[in-house]
């Protein structure tokens, strides 16, 4: 079995049509691109379907312009039984200068399925640097965190 992989980078140049009124690239499309590239980190990392589970702490820092370089970067920050929290962060810059700038960054949680939907167990990340460590550390407060948010969001869905 092939070692599985903890990160992936997409790359590719904003176009036009991801544009809204204000002449700048669209959120839901930088939302699309968190969603592949969590995707492609889940898959890569478990060797299976995955499905989002929930997106999180999403932050629009600057905008993209159209004809950016676009780097989405996403990493296996935890892992729990079929679920793995995935940190993703968007960069761009003009393809001519290289000059990256952070415009988006989040959490994505992304599970496990098989064919009927069921979850699945992944492989356990083991965090060995101090960077890994307190990510994962970080990963750890951020779902006692979602826990006391979905207590207070219940009284929207009742």
């Amino acid at each position: 079995m092939n070692k599985p992989q903890r990160d992936v980078t997409l790359r590719f140049l904003a176009e036009p049509q991801d544009v809204n009124f204000g002449g700048k690239v669209h959120g839901g499309a930088v939302m699309k691109w968190i969603d592949l590239a969590a995707y492609a980190c889940a898959a890569g990392w478990s060797g299976r379907y995955c499905v989002t589970a929930y997106a999180g702490g999403i932050r629009f820092v600057a905008p993209i312009h159209v004809g950016s370089l676009v780097e989405v970067e996403a990493k296996v920050i935890y892992t729990g039984n079929s679920s793995m929290h995935i940190a993703l962060e968007v960069n761009a810059c003009d393809p001519k200068s290289l000059n990256r700038r952070l415009t988006t960054h989040c959490i994505v949680i992304m599970v496990a399925v098989d064919q009927n939907g069921q979850s699945e167990q992944v492989p356990q990340w083991i965090p060995k640097t101090e960077a890994d460590k307190k990510q994962h550390a970080s990963a750890v407060k951020l779902m006692e965190m979602r826990k006391q948010i979905g207590e207070e969001m219940q009284i929207f869905v009742e």
